[in-house]
């Protein structure tokens, strides 16, 4: 892959204290939101990963998707002297001010699940996987339910964040191979359940027509379920992403069609490992990628667990 340029953050690892390089880690965790399905098993594996590595100490904070409740909690890490950063962005957008405080102070920063959009400098890397694959899996799977034809509606994520315009965007760049495949609709659901309803109910009031339903995480997906009912159900299909134990639960009962797995547990140990290197003056790859993998009624058991 092209995202492969390696930090050597030993110039880093000159500027902090002598009992980081004794295993005395002090790990600063900044959470887009604890009150979310996914987020919460990644923060589950970044406590498991850093209870497991010897002298090392994870603080754990909820910026309640407030970028500046956020930029505030950044900011008490670097006055606590931390000695590493993990940053689970608000808003992927507007990482600016967070990148040029840690920079500042000369704390390695780790980025996890939500990618930056914007390059980052020596001292920083992002763990995570590329949502645009993760779109293109999901519709390629509902086209060929589809036959090559039908209407299609997205629900998105949060504006704010990149994996809902490249999730939507794989979506939409696979859409657009099939001539007979329209995109009718497309409305954010904010990454949750009630919002999948909401938007869902409201499609279905203004008479839509929709033959699938491609929801930029699973969340959202249930919601669409719920929304349709058992009835309708039958006559729409619903792709999600994320693979988590709900959409599971709801694959096993035929009512997801598709999901794409995303490894919430490999996301958070690999960011603490990455962390507590970086901390440790060691290289790490700048970009470290985890791949999607496509989850359907045929081997959902393969992923009973693994988030």
């Amino acid at each position: 892959m092209k995202f492969k340029k390696l930090i050597v953050a030993s110039a880093l690892a000159a500027a902090l204290p002598f009992g980081a390089l004794a295993d005395d880690i002090k790990i600063g965790v900044s959470m887009a939101q604890f009150d979310d399905n996914f987020l919460a098993l990644v923060r589950q594996a970044m406590q498991e990963k850093a209870a497991e590595l010897e002298g090392v100490d994870a603080q754990f904070e909820d910026a309640k998707s407030d970028v500046g409740q956020q930029l505030q909690q950044v900011e008490s890490f670097v006055n606590q002297k931390l000695d590493v950063i993990i940053l689970n962005p608000v808003d992927t957008q507007a990482v600016a001010p967070i990148i040029k405080r840690a920079h500042e102070a000369g704390i390695p920063l780790v980025f996890v699940n939500r990618r930056p959009e914007v390059k980052l400098p020596d001292g920083m890397a992002f763990v995570g996987s590329d949502s645009k694959v993760a779109g293109k899996l999901q519709m390629e799977y509902i086209a060929e339910q589809l036959g090559g034809k039908g209407n299609v509606a997205i629900l998105m994520g949060e504006l704010s964040n990149e994996a809902t315009r490249d999730r939507t965007s794989g979506v939409e760049e696979v859409a657009a191979r099939y001539p007979d495949i329209n995109i009718i609709a497309k409305e954010t659901g904010k990454f949750a359940r009630k919002e999948g309803i909401d938007v869902t109910n409201n499609w279905l009031l203004s008479g839509y027509e929709i033959d699938a339903i491609a929801a930029n995480n699973d969340e959202m997906a249930i919601g669409a379920i719920m929304a349709l009912g058992k009835n309708r159900l039958e006559e729409v299909i619903i792709g999600g992403v994320d693979a988590t134990p709900d959409a599971l639960a709801f694959v096993d009962r035929g009512m997801l069609d598709v999901t794409v797995f995303q490894d919430a547990r490999g996301q958070g140990a690999v960011a603490v490992e990455t962390a507590y290197k970086m901390a440790r003056g060691e290289a790490v790859e700048q970009d470290i990628m985890i791949p999607y993998e496509l989850v359907t009624a045929d081997n959902y058991k393969l992923y009973v667990g693994r988030n």
